[in-house]
């Protein structure tokens, strides 16, 4: 991809650059995991012990309390795919040990969701053979690609994500279509194979007048972009492509919508917003909007599409 900067109606290409070392790399990461991937730093070269004999670069908590595993190569490498997996499988056996670094870390005791553990891999390229390698594994390894340019601009874009869900007979129950084709049209969850949390569990809150407007919320977020994922949590559904960007929270008698913007940036502030950042709530995000009939989903469109532009897409 190239980049060009443009001034006086001229563009300038902006040449790839390199870091110096891997843990160059690293620590860029770690001192913005927040911005970069939305989750708090947990530890740095963390040993998982003598048998084992690893030591993984960063542990994180995501955004929704998922623990988060994070390797790094400055070249291309296949080692990092099999070191990604040989450290999720010890880390779904050693949940005490995780615990333990996180409370201490993050000095409280932390609630963790283990239902998922999102592993991240970061490196400048892959080959077709570690693609095909993720896919024929079904964990849940995520490959993001970055690029340094000379002017210290990063790029980091994900290159795959597993998004097989395991599709139930609910999709056909309140939206009629065939489940293959929403699979393949929307490129996007029902629920993750490993998850103990689904879409159907949300949907049964909802009374019958706001269950179509939920689907209707449902397609219109999946189709603003393909690399969006549809995730079912215990108290909300969220929606992410490297974070999450909006939050469904469904309720007897409206739809709540927790989405990644800042209140003071909403301008005019619609009757059915309300800032939250000082108020306790399940959802990820500052701003929340209240859902009862079709006329408020059309008020939350734009806003939804702001939340998206806002994460960077």
């Amino acid at each position: 991809m190239a980049i060009f900067e443009i001034k006086d109606n001229q563009a300038k290409r902006i040449r790839l650059s390199e870091f110096k070392l891997e843990k160059d790399l690293q620590n860029l990461i770690e001192n913005n995991l927040e911005e970069i991937f939305n989750c708090q730093f947990i530890a740095s070269e963390f040993s998982t012990g003598n048998i084992h004999s690893g030591r993984i670069d960063t542990l994180a908590l995501s955004e929704d309390k998922n623990p988060v595993i994070i390797e790094y190569k400055k070249v291309a490498s296949s080692d990092l795919i099999n070191q990604s997996l040989y450290y999720l499988h010890w880390l779904k056996d050693h949940r005490g040990d995780f615990q333990v670094i996180a409370n201490q870390s993050l000095k409280k005791q932390v609630d963790i969701d283990w239902s998922d553990i999102r592993v991240i891999c970061l490196a400048p390229e892959y080959k077709k053979y570690d693609l095909h390698a993720v896919q024929v594994m079904g964990a849940n390894i995520e490959l993001w690609q970055y690029r340094i340019y000379e002017n210290n601009i990063l790029i980091i874009e994900d290159v795959y994500k597993n998004t097989n869900r395991s599709i139930g007979e609910e999709v056909i129950k309140h939206t009629g279509k065939n489940p293959v084709m929403v699979e393949a049209g929307r490129k996007a969850a029902i629920t993750r194979k490993t998850a103990s949390y689904t879409i159907e569990e949300h949907y049964n809150k909802l009374g019958y007048e706001l269950r179509k407007i939920f689907d209707d919320i449902r397609d219109f977020i999946i189709e603003i972009d393909s690399s969006i994922e549809e995730i079912p949590k215990k108290y909300y559904i969220a929606y992410k492509t490297s974070q999450n960007f909006v939050c469904l929270e469904t309720q007897q008698r409206k739809i709540l919508l927790y989405l990644k913007l800042n209140p003071d940036d909403v301008t005019p502030f619609p009757s059915i917003a309300r800032d939250v950042r000082q108020i306790g709530h399940f959802g990820t995000g500052d701003l929340e909007l209240t859902i009862k009939s079709v006329e408020e989903f059309e008020i939350a469109k734009t806003l939804i599409i702001q939340a998206f532009k806002n994460i960077g897409g």
